[in-house]
């Protein structure tokens, strides 16, 4: 196979791990707190003295939108969203995982959890408990906790350190490889949930001129494969 055959190849791999990529965006796009994805396309060259050099693209790094989405008003007493740089926080088997999905509830035992019933946390790292008997439940901006007019602690808000690199674990949930801080710079909205921030037209746009350039890589594929077989129907005539 020659080197225009290997690039195309590399470039339809890619193409191909770049339209599930657009696929899982469009299909989240209606997912609280979901952040849109995207695929980073790189060159590989390597070369020889004596040989043709190779070039190949790559698509493996993929990178994360964290773009504000649009806040909408449920009146949920435990639904909660984010104006600013953070994120919750949320305890897991695997660990302590960041998220901007916030349609909390609470569980049997009192505590603030997840739609899947991970408990939220507070400032402090320790989970966030509901009074069963309170009247009244309101989070002020900064994530105060208050039950009927008596604070009783602070929501935590928090993102990586710098230079702390986030893993997406699923649609809404991110590890961090590194340190997590507090963050100072982000509002809490009660009765409010911050939608996913996919701009559905775009990805849509981008799925077309994806698949428009895979059947354009495939035909030159085809073109190639003939022009061999050509070749070889000749020398083996000769």
């Amino acid at each position: 196979m020659d080197t225009s055959s290997f690039t195309t190849l590399s470039r339809q791999t890619g193409l191909v791990r770049e339209m599930r990529v657009v696929a899982n965006n469009i299909a989240n796009s209606a997912t609280t707190g979901y952040r849109q994805e995207g695929l980073i396309f790189s060159e590989f060259v390597a070369s020889s003295p004596g040989s043709e050099s190779i070039s190949m693209s790559r698509a493996n790094i993929r990178n994360t939108s964290m773009e504000q989405g649009a806040l909408t008003k449920t009146g949920g007493t435990f639904d909660l969203a984010i104006e600013g740089d953070a994120f919750f926080l949320v305890e897991t088997p695997d660990g302590e995982r960041l998220t901007r999905s916030g349609a909390f509830s609470t569980n049997a035992a009192g505590d603030l959890v997840t739609a899947d019933g991970r408990r939220v946390l507070d400032a402090g790292r320790a989970p966030v408990f509901i009074p069963g008997d309170a009247q009244s439940i309101s989070f002020g901006a900064d994530g105060t906790l208050s039950a009927d007019g008596r604070p009783l602690g602070q929501i935590g808000l928090f993102q990586p350190s710098e230079g702390s690199p986030m893993i997406r674990e699923d649609g809404v949930m991110f590890r961090v490889d590194g340190e997590i801080d507090a963050s100072l710079d982000a509002r809490v909205h009660q009765g409010f949930l911050e939608g996913s921030n996919v701009n559905s037209i775009d990805q849509i746009t981008r799925m077309i001129e994806i698949q428009r350039a895979y059947e354009m890589g495939q035909s030159f594929l085809e073109t190639e494969d003939q022009r061999v077989r050509d070749a070889i129907d000749k020398l083996i005539k000769t």
